[in-house]
């Protein structure tokens, strides 16, 4: 657990400073994913927050991830937009991976949106397509957290019925689906395709389950939504590449961004 879980002085240190910059905490967070970051511009911003400038958070360093907190509104929704992740990938400790998560729950952050771009295992899938998770399969192995302490459904009911609903309204196709965690960088080869593909798992990808597991323990409303962005290998016909993610991500920015406007509002709405 000490090794997860952030030492309670640092996030003292970090909570300290975010309030000091700014007193005005709303109950909800999107966290944006791999070439997402366009998001943040959809954000009438009242406070911008480097993680570097914040104590003991952790900077990301993958093309794609900004690394700020950005509080602002959305219509007339107020939120808290977490623009770039770290990965394990990165060399960095789970305490470090979830840091943010750790720090949006001692801000009160009740909903917590966990968004990554992804590939798909499922032939029905395409790239452009949203999936909306409702489970996940940890294929590292690494413990995050002792496995009586991980939810048995870490996604909220309540938030993915919001979710379902904005979709229909905007009639944009939503699937739902299971997310495979992999350590990365590397894409998978056409072998662990396969068998990732036979455990169960619509879409794959390399961050969010950490964050899923420690933002469910820490009673947090916690809601994934992947972006399919690539095929995966022996799917696709064609190598992957990061270049392939953050294309995709461009060219699904207007109806990505509708959707996940709409949906913050109504996650907002549903607190009243």
């Amino acid at each position: 657990m000490n090794e997860v879980l952030a030492p309670e002085n640092e996030l003292v240190e970090a909570e300290e400073y975010v309030l000091s910059k700014t007193s005005d905490i709303p109950t909800t967070a999107v966290v944006l994913g791999s070439g997402l970051g366009y998001f943040a511009n959809k954000v009438t911003p009242t406070v911008v927050l480097n993680n570097r400038d914040i104590p003991h958070f952790p900077q990301p360093t993958v093309v794609g991830h900004d690394g700020k907190m950005i509080f602002g509104g959305i219509q007339d929704a107020d939120v808290i937009v977490i623009q770039g992740r770290s990965h394990y990938y990165e060399g960095k400790s789970f305490s470090e991976i979830t840091f943010y998560v750790q720090l949006l729950s001692r801000l009160g952050i009740k909903n917590l949106v966990l968004t990554n771009a992804a590939g798909g295992m499922n032939p029905s899938l395409k790239p452009g397509d949203f999936v909306l998770l409702n489970d996940f399969i940890n294929s590292t192995q690494l413990e995050v957290l002792p496995p009586k302490l991980v939810p048995e459904q870490p996604f909220s009911e309540q938030l993915i019925v919001i979710a379902k609903n904005v979709a229909n309204d905007l009639k944009i196709k939503l699937h739902q689906g299971i997310y495979c965690w992999t350590t990365g960088p590397s894409y998978e080869t056409h072998a662990e395709v396969q068998i990732i593909h036979d455990l169960g798992a619509d879409v794959v990808g390399m961050s969010t389950v950490p964050e899923v597991i420690i933002g469910a323990y820490l009673k947090m409303n916690i809601l994934g939504i992947s972006l399919v962005t690539n095929l995966a290998a022996g799917i696709s016909a064609t190598p992957l590449t990061h270049r392939e993610v953050q294309s995709v991500a461009d060219e699904i920015k207007k109806p990505y961004s509708k959707f996940m406007s709409a949906l913050i509002c109504n996650i907002v709405t549903s607190e009243t």
